[in-house]
């Protein structure tokens, strides 16, 4: 049969749409909105864009505690309300961005999540693409958003525009288009008081939450993955950064001033609760003192 004999082909619609993608319907959005003070009756607008990020980031901090504690991560949003939300907890950029994604689609944006190659500290490697960011339509034009790159990245949404730069908190950030991976590609680069320092680089492919689980499984897996072999927690906010990383709690400031302080491993628990809000019961505690003991000790 020759090709000009096919039947001509039907019309297709989309083949999701965002809630299928985000699964919002499973949302609790009044705990959520409890746990970040966020008020209700709030419209898809880019003023509430910001609003949801900054609010988000004060209460939700970046943390791999349940990887330490030697339990599972699941990514479907029932477990993240529970975990984040109802059990005033935080996450790593999978949680934090797909609890994001849900609130957002729930809200009436459209979101697009994307998958983003960490460059910093990355010394010239390419590393897999295992960071995840969302794309948001508004009124003003589109913006990226992210709540789950820890310490270094966005107070609030970014407009998604080639060489667009703004102050956020004291933080500068930067985005650009390159020359990336066999095409164009999008780098996020923050200002930390001295330089202009790349942070991650994306392509426009969109990704699903089926997608983001098989880059999960890496993460929480891998013997080589950042997440497993050390405990870190995050959290950015205006003018101050905090990292810890077992027994070092880092701060850093928009004008390149900061420091260390070494802390005993059995005052870990402490930290996490007085600087990353993050509240553990004495068995968490005891598990979590003796690992980091074990990691500092490798």
């Amino acid at each position: 049969m020759a090709h000009d004999d096919l039947t001509p082909a039907p019309q297709v619609g989309p083949l999701f749409t965002e809630t299928d993608l985000w699964d919002a319907a499973d949302l609790d959005l009044d705990a959520y909105r409890e746990r970040t003070g966020l008020p209700a009756g709030l419209a898809p607008t880019a003023e509430t864009l910001r609003a949801v990020q900054r609010a988000h980031l004060a209460s939700i901090p970046f943390e791999n505690v349940e990887l330490v504690l030697g339990r599972p991560v699941p990514l479907d949003v029932p477990a993240l309300v529970d975990k984040m939300v109802r059990h005033r907890r935080g996450g790593y950029c999978y949680e934090q961005n797909l609890l994001l994604a849900s609130v957002l689609s729930r809200l009436g944006f459209a979101v697009t999540g994307f998958a983003a190659r960490v460059v910093v500290g990355a010394n010239g490697h390419v590393r897999p693409a295992t960071h995840a960011l969302l794309r948001v339509e508004t009124e003003e034009g589109p913006y990226l958003a992210d709540v789950g790159f820890g310490g270094g990245g966005l107070l609030e949404p970014i407009p998604f525009a080639d060489g667009h730069q703004e102050a956020q908190g004291g933080w500068g950030v930067r985005l650009d288009r390159v020359e990336g991976l066999g095409g164009p590609e999008w780098l996020l680069r923050t200002f930390d008081g001295r330089e202009w320092a790349p942070q991650f680089a994306f392509t426009t492919a969109g990704q699903a939450r089926t997608d983001y689980a098989i880059f999960s499984h890496y993460l929480t897996s891998h013997p080589r993955s950042p997440f497993l072999g050390r405990l870190t927690a995050q959290r950015i906010g205006p003018g101050t950064q905090y990292k810890l990383m077992n027994t070092t709690l880092f701060t850093a400031h928009p004008d390149g001033t900061g420091g260390q302080d070494e802390i005993p491993a059995r005052d870990v628990p402490r930290v996490l609760e007085e600087v990353f809000g993050i509240g553990l019961d004495e068995r968490e505690r005891e598990i979590v003192v003796g690992r980091v003991s074990e990691f500092i000790n490798m």
